[in-house]
């Protein structure tokens, strides 16, 4: 399965650098422009305590392949609990691109089957003037009303998270 997963990830990159999105991989992008260099925007991705600032009140990062980033939104409860988020990541490029997918969602997360065929990339790009570009880029949406709706749920999640990163290095 993790060959599997690399094989769709490098041929989705090849694609992507190209400029084509697969016809049977549904995508959309987030991005924002951080105010900040890239390394400090590589620690938000791959330290647990940069991870907060994207939102999140607990966070725990294992950067390495197959590692898990382990979150929470709230903080009245603990990373394990049944409302802790898990990504596992399937590749990272210091300090360029992390690519992850969920591991394990929240009880309560309402989309109980879409999440299992998607996966984020998130690319970040040094501009000239010191800060730092961020995209990230969902992937595997299928076109079923339950991967239509949760699509719509991680569009605007996803926007709001970038919205948090680039205010976080805004003060």
């Amino acid at each position: 399965m993790k060959y599997l997963c690399v094989v769709m990830l490098a041929a989705t990159l090849g694609a992507a650098a190209r400029g084509q999105t697969p016809v049977n991989e549904p995508s959309f992008v987030n991005e924002g422009i951080v105010n900040a260099p890239i390394a400090e925007v590589w620690r938000v991705w791959s330290t647990s305590n940069g991870y907060k600032a994207l939102g999140v009140a607990l966070a725990e990062v294992d950067l390495r392949i197959g590692g898990l980033i382990r979150s929470r939104y709230r903080a009245d409860g603990v990373l394990g609990d049944d409302q802790t988020i898990e990504n596992e990541i399937l590749a990272y490029e210091p300090p360029r691109m992390i690519a992850f997918r969920i591991h394990k969602t929240p009880a309560n997360f309402p989309f109980k089957e879409a999440w299992k065929h998607t996966w984020t990339v998130v690319t970040l790009t040094s501009l000239d003037d010191g800060r730092t570009h961020v995209r990230g880029t969902s992937l595997g949406y299928g076109a079923d009303p339950e991967s239509l709706a949760m699509r719509q749920f991680f569009e605007r999640g996803n926007d709001q998270t970038i919205k948090t990163l680039v205010a976080s290095f805004a003060k």
